[in-house]
């Protein structure tokens, strides 16, 4: 998307209109969709819980003693009970509980975020609103503001600048599957991606660009 066309309405949780407002220069950032798939592989590989675990030799109980001497038996040699090709024996080269999780560099994170944004953005998955203020933490206070929105239920709210919370939205949406809110220093290129549409107030807007345009 071109920088100059980066006009957008902001509107009210009513549905009414409030006004325009430029959105910032990231908005308009080309698509990378391999930059894209790299930060998404990272934060699933970091999610990961890496408690999986299998016995060695080490940990399996018994097998002390030698079963049988070496020779004059007529069995194959055998120096514990405990082999890997005994039953209840050990597990060769097994999982271990390790940690999956990696770093992509700092500016990949970002221009990813960005281009997922973008894309929201260019597709008409992008709205506005001037801010967001429940008298009550109510989900059906939520869902009232989605349909006046006509942004369906399948949204990633962004409400607030850096370490602010809105407590109210927050309680008030948990209830709903598939919305998620976050806070602007909490966005991030998987949850853009599992929610058709991206709901913004103007601060996150404010937040988001001195986030990512540093």
């Amino acid at each position: 998307m071109d920088a100059a066309n980066l006009q957008t309405k902001v509107r009210g949780i009513d549905g009414s209109e409030k006004g325009e407002v430029t959105l910032p220069d990231l908005f308009a950032e080309r698509a990378r969709e391999h930059l894209i798939y790299e930060v998404v592989q990272m934060q699933q590989a970091r999610r990961r819980a890496g408690t999986h675990s299998t016995k060695t030799r080490h940990f399996v109980s018994g097998g002390g003693s030698k079963p049988w001497r070496q020779k004059g038996t007529g069995n194959a040699r055998a120096g514990s009970s405990r082999s890997p090709i005994w039953e209840a024996g050990a597990v060769v080269f097994g999982p271990q509980p390790r940690d999956y999780g990696y770093s992509l560099p700092s500016k990949a994170r970002r221009v990813a975020l960005k281009s997922v944004l973008a894309d929201r953005c260019r597709g008409g998955n992008l709205t506005v609103v001037d801010a967001i203020g429940l008298d009550e933490p109510k989900t059906k206070k939520v869902i009232a503001m989605l349909d006046a929105l006509g942004v369906g239920h399948d949204v990633l709210i962004v409400d607030g600048a850096a370490g602010a919370a809105n407590e109210g939205l927050e309680r008030g949406a948990r209830n709903l599957p598939k919305v998620k809110v976050l806070r602007a220093e909490g966005v991030n290129v998987y949850d853009v991606l599992r929610h058709k549409h991206l709901l913004l107030t103007r601060a996150a807007v404010d937040a988001l660009q001195e986030r990512l345009e540093r």
